[in-house]
This record gives C-alpha cells, structure tokens and sequence, in this order.
C-alpha cells in the first residue's frame, strides 16, 4: 500500500486537459487471476473482450497464492489476494479459486464464462444490482473533483490504479514459455472518504498527480460489510490516461 499522501496520485497523463464526466457505465467486472495458473489464460481472452467494452469498468487483481508453483506473478500482490478473500466471506464461501470474476462486487463467476459474466452485466440494472448513484469528475483550478450523486446508504469512494497493458515472458510453472499481454492490471487499491447517500465532493490536489506512474485509475463506490469486507459496488467511474475525461 502506498502511504496516506500518496492516496491521491493519478497518472501525469490526467493533466494534459479537461475532466469531463463520463457515461455511467453498466457494470464493473473484477477478475482474480494469475500468471502461474494454467486455467488462466482462456479467462485472460475473455477478460481482453470485456475490457474492450465501454459500458464496462475491467479490472484484473493478480494474486499471489500461486507463486509457490515455481513462477513469481510479476503482477501480483497480497493486498490483491486479501481483496478477493475479502469477497469470499462476504459470499459466505470458504475458499477463493482463480480465474474467478466478482461482477458489481455481488456475485461470482467463473473468469472464462464470457456469457456468464455478460449476462449478469446485462441483467444487474434491471434486477436493482446496477451502479445506481452517479459519479463524475472535474478539474477545477488546482484540484480534481470526484461528485458522487445522491442515493441510498453509505459506501467508500475507493480509488483503483492500474496499468493498461502489461506484457509478460512466462518463464517457469504452468504456463511456462508463453508471453502473455495482461491487461488492467490493479497496481494499488486505496480508499479516500465516505459517502453517506448524499451528494458530496472529494478533492485531490493535482499537484500530485504527475507523481504515480500508472496509466489509469477507477473511482468506485462500493459497500462494506460490517467486518470491513468489499460488498455492493452501486456506483463507478474511469480517468483513463491520455484521454479528456
């Protein structure tokens, strides 16, 4: 985890000009993958075509309970592995698996279901499970606004950082010898305020975004559990690098 001042660092990309709010989309799709697992990559396929979505919000989180098989996942990290642990009890399951897909951090699918987790994306909003309360973003003077609209209950504004694209030369375990293009891999997860349903700003000083080498970042407004547990995500938005948002 980055330490607290470090909270608010975008890409230097995001400076280059305007925010505008986006189009809110229909779902967020985390996957839970790795590169030292063999049932992986057909879930990787999968993950590249909903990425390639734009009413979609992709995010993949390498884990690390699998670098005991001889590979070390470049991209992988114990807080990724907590998160979908995290998951798993608020599910009331007793295990976590990869690939594995978190859709609206309500339910679960397995990672290379493409219909499966297509289906649920489409059919979310209208069973009430959709990302319901807006969320948009703003470059006022020196500061990045974040607006999370009005609605129901109380959520954290969580701010996910991630690289676009990263491509890997397996060199030992189950996918030995293959050269993977890993796509939205989660750099940091970190959680900046709480939304109590009522519309509210956050303020990021743009002076520090220059400062985190990553190429995009998602706000979400996601639920918890009373264990602290990721739970609901009822809102959500993307600041891509190099793109007026």
């Amino acid at each position: 985890m980055f330490a607290r001042f470090q909270i608010l660092l975008l890409t230097s990309a995001l400076l280059a000009g305007p925010l505008h709010a986006e189009e809110r989309p229909k779902g967020v799709v985390e996957l839970f993958t790795s590169q030292g697992c063999a049932s992986c990559p057909p879930a990787d396929d999968a993950f590249r075509q909903i990425a390639g979505r734009q009413d979609v919000i992709a995010l993949a989180y390498h884990v690390d309970y699998w670098n005991y098989m001889g590979w070390t996942d470049t991209l992988s990290s114990k807080e990724n592995t907590e998160r979908q642990y995290g998951y798993a009890r608020m599910m009331g399951r007793g295990n976590v698996y990869t690939p594995q897909v978190i859709i609206n951090g309500r339910d679960h699918v397995r990672g290379s279901d493409l219909s499966g987790i297509v289906s649920k994306v489409e059919t979310y909003p209208g069973e009430g499970k959709g990302l319901t309360v807006p969320i948009t973003t703003a470059m006022t003077g020196d500061e990045l606004e974040i607006t999370v609209g009005d609605g129901q209950g109380k959520a954290n504004v969580v701010l996910v950082y991630y690289n676009k694209e990263k491509t890997i030369d397996v060199e030992k375990g189950e996918n030995t010898g293959k050269k993977i293009a890993y796509l939205h891999s989660v750099a940091n997860v970190e959680t900046i305020g709480m939304w109590n349903g009522k519309q509210a700003v956050f303020k990021l000083p743009a002076t520090v975004l220059q400062k985190q080498d990553l190429e995009g970042c998602a706000v979400l407004l996601q639920t918890s559990t009373s264990d602290g547990d990721p739970a609901a995500i009822i809102g959500a938005t993307v600041i891509p690098a190099g793109k007026n948002i």
